[in-house]
């Protein structure tokens, strides 16, 4: 038996500015909070370099069209349009996404870009960054001037890469800990920054399609005992369904506020902001997935003494309401992050059946030690596993009625991922360097990018 994907189903592979480009001072960009942010390990490579995308473009884009792509999703850092966030337009950043934007409709290859993939420029970070109301006015002018300046070319949008994970896991993406009023205020900013780009996409950008795009990791609880469930409830709110029910629904869930009034925090609102959540809405749903999450309810002997409430306990709790679990019905790979095909298809099914909305996926993947051999080879059946196995489950997710427009796995070429460097490689395309040692950045195509293509030209998926 053999699953054959829609005629017009999308396939791409997606990279972000920061983590592949380079060139992090050049041609007059600013400083992001990614360039600036404190490094834990500095055995590892940081983004000065990376995979110098920034220079050889047309190099990965023509691999990428040998790859068989019809879509391409990319990020545009905003420090190349604004270096300090707002005013002053840096007219090289302009012309150097033209020149992105240009090179990949040659090939026919459909740009999907994210406005903002964790790179917020340092110069507003330095005013507040998105704990500010000033940050919002800010974004809504670099999405403002991106829509006029590609939108002719442009079609398809993707809004701020995974705010949920931005907030969740802040010490990881951001460098730093946010307290939880911070934090929620922040939620609120993103979010409104989003419905922004929902409403001046719509029109500025003839034919414009835009969708938010968050990492979605549907929660399971531990057991079957009644709080652990009750956990699973709170953590799937909190993790996943306030940021697309503010998205999607124009509304503040009603177990996120909950937690939110558990917690003590008071959102403060701006005065339209209650009529421009209720007024622009997404045309799809981006989501990138790459697990699950299993979730217990904390007790008192989870690290804590006797002599305090349970509702000190919580307080205590990093999330109160819930805490991780190891699920023994799932696989690991060698970075611990466990492999659930069957959780993919449980969690399109999900999300379709809540919000009844396209959806594409913006990235998928699986990152590894690979190896390069002596004559050029790099033998990753291990990450053909990995993607069989997935698409196998949206295969499976299409014919159950979950309306799946396409498939953008994470990622197009290898690039530098924030705790383990260029060791930890996800593309379908080798870049040749160390942590250490840039070497000459040679490409090389990996046994997955023949798997890829192949799927690509058949349309078909073996079961």
């Amino acid at each position: 038996m053999t699953h054959t994907f829609p005629k017009n189903f999308l396939w791409g592979a997606s990279i972000s500015a920061h983590q592949t480009e380079g060139a992090y001072q050049a041609d007059g960009k600013g400083l992001s909070v990614q360039d600036t942010r404190p490094r834990d390990n500095h055995d590892i490579t940081d983004f000065t370099v990376a995979v110098d995308h920034y220079h050889r473009y047309k190099e990965d884009i023509r691999l990428l069209s040998e790859l068989g792509l019809n879509i391409f999703r990319f990020s545009i850092a905003w420090t190349r349009i604004f270096p300090n966030g707002r005013g002053e337009i840096n007219q090289a950043g302009i012309d150097h996404y033209n020149d992105i934007i240009n090179e990949c409709l040659k090939y026919n290859i459909q740009p999907y870009i994210t406005l903002n993939h964790f790179d917020l420029p340092q110069a507003l970070e330095d005013e507040g960054g998105w704990s500010v109301r000033s940050t919002v006015d800010a974004f809504k002018e670099y999405a403002q001037l991106l829509f006029e300046t590609y939108g002719d070319r442009v079609k398809n949008w993707l809004t701020i890469n995974e705010p949920n994970i931005m907030l969740l896991v802040d010490q990881k993406i951001l460098g730093k800990s946010i307290p939880v009023q911070e934090k929620y205020q922040q939620f609120h900013h993103l979010m409104m920054a989003e419905k922004y780009a929902f409403k001046l996409c719509h029109e500025l950008v003839s034919e414009g399609k835009i969708g938010p795009v968050p990492n979605i990791s549907l929660v399971y609880p531990a057991s079957s005992k009644p709080l652990d469930n009750q956990a699973a409830l709170y953590f799937n709110s909190v993790r996943n369904w306030a940021y697309l029910d503010f998205s999607c629904f124009g509304r503040y869930n009603a177990v996120f506020k909950d937690y939110l009034n558990q917690k003590n925090v008071t959102i403060e609102f701006a005065e339209d902001d209650e009529k421009m959540m209720k007024s622009h809405f997404p045309d799809f749903v981006a989501m990138n997935f790459y697990t699950t999450v299993t979730v217990e309810k904390p007790t008192k002997k989870d690290g804590m003494s006797d002599g305090i409430s349970d509702q000190q306990s919580e307080d205590i709790m990093e999330w109160g309401f819930y805490k991780g679990y190891t699920n023994p019905n799932l696989q690991k790979n060698e970075f611990n992050w466990t492999i659930d095909p069957d959780g993919l298809k449980t969690t399109l099914q999900t999300l379709y059946d809540r919000y009844h909305l396209p959806i594409i996926i913006t990235e998928n993947g699986l990152g590894a030690r690979d190896e390069l051999t002596a004559d050029g080879k790099i033998h990753d059946a291990y990450r053909i596993n990995y993607l069989e196995q997935h698409l196998t489950k949206c295969a499976e997710a299409i014919e159950a009625g979950v309306e799946l427009i396409g498939y953008s796995p994470w990622s197009a070429i290898d690039l530098v991922s924030v705790h383990e460097g260029i060791s930890k490689r996800y593309g379908f395309i080798y870049v040749d360097r160390d942590e250490q040692n840039e070497k000459e950045l040679a490409r090389y195509k990996k046994d997955s990018f023949y798997w890829y293509q192949q799927l690509i030209e058949t349309n078909e998926m073996p079961s």
